[in-house]
């Protein structure tokens, strides 16, 4: 049997479509959960922000970052999941985590 990457997913097989939509209902789940857990993650960063903010601390935390990203690439082992692509997510979080940390210290801060 040959296949042919010019047909539709409408040209499939009536079990195929419907294994392909239960299978495409549960990564729309997933992302739908991954959404709701960084909302809560930037809930505490935001929390973590303002309590450096009070204390004149630095918006970033190098050693803290450095601690996630090494726990984060041994969970995603653990995970089956590239490690690389683990710490470019989490770089890529840390990053948006930082901008907020700077905003919310100019907004605390004004007059510097």
């Amino acid at each position: 049997m040959t296949t042919s990457n010019t047909g539709s997913t409408d040209d499939a097989a009536p079990a195929v479509r419907a294994e392909l939509a239960r299978l495409r209902e549960s990564i729309d789940n997933i992302d739908a959960a991954v959404v709701h857990m960084l909302a809560e993650r930037f809930k505490c960063t935001q929390q973590v922000g303002h309590l450096k903010a009070a204390h004149q601390l630095p918006p970033a935390d190098p050693s803290r970052e450095a601690q996630q990203i090494a726990r984060l690439r041994r969970l995603a082992e653990n995970a089956n999941l590239d490690p690389a692509f683990a710490e470019k997510l989490l770089n890529f979080v840390i990053a948006e985590v930082i901008r907020h940390h700077e905003r919310i210290a100019e907004d605390a801060n004004p007059q510097e």
